[in-house]
Parts: C-alpha cells; sequence; structure tokens
C-alpha cells in the first residue's frame, strides 16, 4: 500500500514522575523507548526528550506551560506524532492531540504496533488483534479499520486509521468474540504440533531473555538458521524452532521466544502467554542477558518476573548465558569470565564472535543427563511393544525375568517417561 512508503516523523517523551515506582534510570528508560519506535519501519525519530514531573496532571499529564513548550518544539521540527514512554489515560490523550495538533500513541499502543508489524504466525495475528482491541475498546475514538488491511500495523500509525472511526463497544466484542473462536483453534491445533513433539524423544531447550539480549543471533550460530536477526527491539515475535545436534551431546530441540520487556503491557501478557508456553514445555532453559548493557541486572530480574508469571518458577532448570561479552571492556570483561566460571550455571559468551559457545553446550548436553533418573518397569509378557520401545530408546540399564513378565531398570528423562505412559 502506498502509505507503507511514507515515514512519519515521531518525538519520544518520556514523563519522569517524582516518586514513582521505577528501577530505571531515566536516561535509559528514554533509550529504550526511541530504540522501540525505531522498530517500526515508517517511523522516523526526530527527537526524544525526558521530562521531570513533579505528578501526572489527570486531565493533561503535563502542566500548561510544558504543554505551550512542547507544543512550540514539535510546531518548529514539522512532529506528526508524539510517543510517550507510559500510559495515558484516553482523556490525555485526546486532550493532548487537541492542543499539540499531532496524533499520539502511549507505550501500550506503540508495542501493539510493533506486534502486529512482527507477527507472522496465524496465533500471533490473532493475538495481536485481540490485545489491540482490549486497548481500543477503553478508547472510543479510535479506528480499528486495521482488521481489514493486508499489513501489519494497527492503524494507529498512519494509513486508514487517520480517520478516526469511531468504535462503538458492541462491533469491538463481537469481533473479540469471532477472534477468541479463532484463536481457539489455532491453540488445539498448536497443542497437537505440542503433542507431537513430546513423541519425539528430544529435549527441547527454550532460549528466553530481555529483547535484544542476542536471542536470535545465539540461535542462529547454533542452528545455522536465518531467523531475523538484527539490532532492533522485539526482532522475534513467533517461537522459531530447530532440531539440533549437540556436539559430542544429544540432540535437542532449539527454541527462540519472544523478548521480554520491562512494564510489558498487561493486555499483551495475557495475548502472548499461549507463544511462550513453549518455554513451559521446555526441559531446560537458557536465560541469554546483554551483559554489556548499563542495566542488565534489571533486565534480568524483568525476565525472571514475567517467568514466574507464566509460572516458570525458581525451580526450573535455567542457565544464565552473558551475550556480547566481546562489547564489554577488556578488565570488565575479565571479571565476568571469572565470575561466570566460579558458577555452573553462568556462562560468558558472544554469540557473534563464538566465544564460549563449546563450553554452553557440553553444560546443555551435561544438564539434560543430568536430568534422567533411575525408575523400576514391570511388563507383562503382552507387553512386547512397550519393551522393544526401551530397548530402541537405549534406557535399559538391566533386565530380569519371572513368571509374572519382564522386570527392567530404566534410567530416563521425565520426557520419556511421559512418552512411555503414553505408550
Amino acid at each position: 500500500m502506498e502509505h507503507d512508503a511514507q515515514v512519519t516523523r515521531a518525538w519520544v517523551l518520556h514523563p519522569d514522575i517524582y516518586g514513582a515506582d521505577t528501577r530505571r534510570e531515566a536516561s535509559f528508560a528514554l533509550e529504550e523507548a526511541v530504540a522501540l519506535a525505531a522498530a517500526l519501519p515508517e517511523l522516523e525519530v526526530i527527537g526524544s526528550t525526558t521530562v521531570r514531573l513533579p505528578r501526572a496532571h489527570p486531565g493533561m499529564l503535563f502542566g500548561s506551560g510544558k504543554i505551550e513548550e512542547l507544543g512550540q518544539m514539535f510546531k518548529a521540527n514539522e512532529i506528526e506524532l508524539v510517543l510517550i514512554d507510559g500510559p495515558v489515560s484516553p482523556v490525555q490523550q485526546r486532550n493532548l492531540e487537541k492542543a499539540w495538533k499531532v496524533k499520539l500513541l502511549d507505550r501500550t499502543g506503540l508495542i501493539l504496533e510493533i506486534f502486529s508489524d512482527r507477527a507472522r504466525t496465524r496465533e500471533g495475528v490473532l493475538q495481536v488483534e485481540m490485545a489491540a482491541l482490549s486497548y481500543q475498546r477503553t478508547r472510543l475514538v479510535r479506528a480499528w479499520t486495521h482488521l481489514e488491511r493486508q499489513r501489519g500495523g494497527l492503524g494507529f500509525v498512519g494509513g486508514p486509521g487517520e480517520t478516526q472511526i469511531e468504535a462503538d463497544r458492541r462491533a469491538i466484542d463481537d469481533q473479540l468474540v469471532r477472534l477468541r473462536r479463532q484463536l481457539s483453534k489455532v491453540v488445539k491445533t498448536r497443542e497437537l504440533h505440542r503433542k507431537a513433539r513430546a513423541k519425539v524423544p528430544f529435549p527441547i531447550v527454550a532460549l528466553v531473555g530481555y529483547t535484544n539480549a542476542g536471542k536470535s543471533t545465539l540461535f542462529n550460530h547454533v542452528t545455522g538458521a536465518d531467523v531475523m536477526a538484527k539490532d532492533m527491539l522485539f526482532a522475534t515475535l513467533d517461537p522459531t524452532m530447530r532440531a539440533v545436534q549437540l556436539p559430542d551431546g544429544p540432540e535437542i530441540i532449539l527454541s527462540d521466544t519472544v523478548g521480554f520487556i520491562s512494564d510489558l503491557p498487561t493486555e499483551l501478557v495475557a495475548a502472548f502467554r499461549a507463544t511462550l508456553e513453549e518455554v513451559l514445555a521446555a526441559d531446560l532453559i537458557l536465560h541469554v542477558r546483554d551483559i554489556a548493557h548499563p542495566e542488565t541486572d534489571i533486565q534480568a530480574e524483568d525476565v525472571q518476573d514475567i517467568l514466574n508469571s507464566l509460572g516458570v518458577g525458581e525451580g526450573a532448570r535455567q542457565i544464565e548465558v552473558w551475550n556480547k561479552i566481546d562489547l564489554v571492556e577488556q578488565e570488565a570483561a575479565e571479571a565476568l569470565r571469572a565470575r561466570a566460571a566460579r558458577d555452573d550455571a553462568i556462562f560468558a559468551v558472544s554469540a557473534v564472535t563464538g566465544e564460549g559457545l563449546g563450553a554452553l553446550f557440553a553444560a546443555i548436553a551435561g544438564a539434560l543427563e543430568a536430568e534422567k533418573s533411575e525408575a523400576q518397569v514391570d511388563l507383562a509378557f503382552s507387553q512386547g511393544k512397550q519393551r522393544a520401545w526401551l530397548f530402541k530408546e537405549g534406557i535399559v540399564e538391566e533386565e530380569t525375568q519371572d513368571e509374572s513378565g519382564f522386570h527392567l531398570r530404566v534410567r530416563w528423562t521425565a520426557r520419556q517417561a511421559r512418552k512411555f505412559e503414553a505408550l
């Protein structure tokens, strides 16, 4: 479509409210918001500003003097879209759009746009549309013509959305019901795929991490797959899975997942739960961190919070992968390598240069081997199929036989035990 080629001039604002409950340094938060905006090809970020606020004004977010000052700056720079890194109420949005004569998007709206632009699978597309409708339902003056459009994008940035058709709540609710129906069918199909994978005796290793931590680059390095890997937030939205033979280790299925982010809008945590269910099914989780980022510890906490909210608790087997060690200054990098060397569950690596990956692969193989447990299996003479399967898997340690049948001592993974139960 024609409007896809057009570039919208945007300005990013980060409201730094005194006493707000945030762990992030305002400058890094602004930097991340600019990177988010850069993830949309049709946006050109002309400038960015942190606005210190004693408190958020209920009707306008900012005070009248600040609104006037920002309005002049937007006019001088011919800004068409203002991105506010934080929540903006529908009333605040309408008032600010009127005062500044620009379109305005808050953090949730922007992330929805990116998700819409990146979603590739049918499930991803449906989830984004549902999240967008839930978000728009609170904003009666919002177009939702994007549902009829071929391209991603939700009509907030350029395109038919500019007509600002008032979305009737009942129409939105009807649409949500329709989408839920479609999604339940897609999720069932996905469950069938997952059951099919459960029959594969390969363990699943899931890559998780803060967005832009380098998961896709690591995935590509390991699998040789050409997954979209760019220095861009939310580069991956749908899990990509590949079978990989580990050097001197088992064959595994490696799963690359969507990047996590702080203050992920609640609509999206719910919408992308199914996408992240791949993580719940994993035998091992690799938490990939951008160790060169100034806020790497805070990012790691955010990832852990989301994992906990998904039900992946502290008990799940995890290995921490300190990626981008090649971008850390030499002295600091040596200290990080020494720290990682003292901990069996931490590996300092570079997905770009390949440093540390050999040791990481060995640890993955070791962790999956350690997952095995011993069990006693008693089989009747009529259960020849089950006995043949145990031998085929190579997990029988010892077998005896008496008048009641076969008695086998096996050493197997939880996945193999589940598979055996299903036989």
